[in-house]
Order: C-alpha cells, then sequence, then structure tokens
C-alpha cells in the first residue's frame, strides 16, 4: 500500500501534471479577462459540479457525498472552506485580467511559508531557524515592495492568506478531498446559478451569447478547476510530504514567467529585490524540509536497542 513515507512514479506524474496545468492557468484566465471575474468564477462553479461528479461515480465515492450532505458540522466546514476558495478565485482571476499576474506568482510563492507560519502560531508547532529565517525573508521581501509601491502588494496577500487559510481548514474537514471538492461547488452552486441568471435577465451574460470561443472557455473552465484539484488530491498521497514542498513550486515560477515574458508585466527595480529575496527563503525552506524527510526516514530505519 502506498504512503506519503516514499515516493512512486504515479504520484509524481500526478503531482507534476496538476502544477503544470495550474501554470498555465493563466493563458485560459487571460482570454476570459473581458469578463467580470464573478461570471467567470460562477461558471467555473456551475461547470466543475458535472466534472467532480463524474469522478466520484466513477471512483464509487458517491455514498461519501450523501453522508456529507446529511451532516450538519460538515456542511458547516464546508461552507467556509468553500467561501475561502471562491474569494481566492475570485482575486486571482481579477489578478489576471488586471495585469497583476506577478502579484499571483508571489502570493503562491509566499503561501507555503505562511503555512509554517500559521502552524507556529494557531497550532503551536516550533519553528526551526532555517524556517524563521525563511519566514523573516519573505516578510521582509513583502515590506520592500509596500515601500516601493507605497500600499500592500493585496493581491498577493489575498491569495496568500485564502488559500493559506483554505488549506489549514481543509485538513479539518472530515472527509476525501475529491469529496470535499465536490461538496464545496454545491454548496456554491446555487450562488453562481443566481448570478448567472441575473446576468441572462440584465443582457451581461456571455454564455451562448454571440461569440463562440467565449461559450466554449466558459464550459471548460469547470474541466480546468477540477481537474489540477483532483488530479493533485491523487498525487499528494502518493509522494513525500518533502517532494510535494519542491513540486509547489512549478506553478508560480510559470505563472512568473508568463506575466513577464507573455504578459508583458513590468519586473521593476523593488521586485528584482523582492522576487530574489523570496526564493532564497523557499530554498532555505526547501533544504530544512528535504533534511528533516532524511532524519526521520533514518530514524525509521535504525534498530531498537534493547
Amino acid at each position: 500500500m502506498s504512503s506519503t513515507n516514499q515516493d512512486t512514479g504515479r504520484g509524481f506524474a500526478f503531482a507534476v501534471t496538476a502544477y503544470v496545468l495550474w501554470g498555465f492557468l493563466p493563458i485560459y484566465m487571460k482570454a476570459l479577462a473581458h469578463m467580470t471575474p464573478t461570471e467567470v468564477i460562477a461558471h467555473r462553479v456551475i461547470w466543475s459540479v458535472p466534472v467532480a461528479g463524474l469522478v466520484l461515480w466513477a471512483t464509487g465515492r458517491t455514498a461519501d457525498l450523501r453522508v456529507a450532505l446529511c451532516t450538519p458540522r460538515m456542511l458547516g466546514m464546508a461552507a467556509v472552506t468553500a467561501a475561502l476558495i471562491s474569494v481566492n478565485w475570485g482575486i486571482y482571476v481579477w489578478s489576471i485580467a488586471s495585469g497583476h499576474a506577478l502579484d499571483a506568482a508571489l502570493g503562491y510563492y509566499i503561501n507555503p511559508l505562511f503555512s509554517v507560519f500559521l502552524g507556529a502560531v494557531l497550532l503551536g508547532e516550533r519553528m526551526n531557524r532555517a524556517q524563521m529565517a525563511a519566514v523573516a525573508l519573505a516578510a521582509a521581501a513583502v515590506v520592500i515592495l509596500t515601500w516601493q509601491a507605497g500600499q500592500l502588494p493585496v493581491a498577493a496577500i489575498g491569495l496568500t492568506l485564502t488559500w493559506g487559510a483554505y488549506a489549514f481548514l481543509k485538513k479539518s474537514l472530515p472527509i476525501g478531498p475529491n469529496q470535499g471538492f465536490t461538496l464545496e461547488v454545491l454548496l456554491l452552486l446555487p450562488f453562481a446559478l443566481a448570478y448567472v441568471g441575473w446576468l441572462v435577465a440584465t443582457g451581461g451574460n456571455h454564455l451562448f451569447a454571440g461569440d463562440a470561443s467565449d461559450t466554449w472557455l466558459l464550459l471548460g473552465s469547470g474541466l480546468i478547476t477540477a481537474a489540477p484539484l483532483m488530479i493533485y488530491a491523487n498525487g499528494a498521497k502518493l509522494l513525500r510530504l518533502s517532494t510535494i514542498g519542491i513540486l509547489q513550486y512549478i506553478a508560480p515560477t510559470m505563472i512568473f514567467l508568463t506575466a513577464v515574458f507573455v504578459f508583458g508585466e513590468d519586473f521593476g527595480r523593488a521586485r528584482m529585490i523582492a522576487f530574489p529575496m523570496i526564493w532564497l527563503a523557499l530554498v532555505i525552506y526547501t533544504v530544512s524540509l528535504v533534511n528533516h524527510a532524511r532524519r526521520l526516514r533514518r530514524a525509521t530505519r535504525m534498530p531498537d536497542i534493547v
């Protein structure tokens, strides 16, 4: 039986596929930039439901979802995570559409360091010196960007906070990741349908409204939303935490490269200082993570002394 204590080729393939799909997501979202973020999110929710439902049916997990729908505590917890992920999507879509893709990359670079900080503050987990140094470097980078712009990098901070809180609370949701995602989009579905209905009534709808490319992009938004999340969820089970920690930088690196070389966003002096600081922080954090994993493996292989 596979576990997170060892890597598998299948898990590696799943995880890399998910992160590469997330890395290409800005190009897809840029094609929807003429629509409001709310409309894009509504369609991501609506068309994620059949994709997620099909996956649950194919894997025989629909019974878990039925139990969740009948459990008030689980519904309440899922409502909170659904709200957080919808806000995260909204900030992300706005960032790409408004020319702030670099802020999106920054937010997802900072996120693993924020998760370490969150664990220390909320769970009492002790940070080692390397982790403290990494978090301090990331905080200093944000200070530099804030000083240069005269305001906080709101999109980056918003993405970090919402995704970090989502991931933190998601761990407490007593249901599998695929079932949990399906439950979240089902809870968001009435609001998404109501909003799209309002757009249709007021003439602001883009689905089946004349432009075939808009229609296909909106219909496909469910697949590009649900597929990476579900592929990642299955890959994470088959990889060590240290491996996941390294692979998670694929997506923000691709977003960063897309922002600079495809979207032509300005990479000014402050970012030339701040981003290398973030990268150095991530190197320190990753080395610490890998070393910790190695120590644990050595400890488990040591024979008991009688």
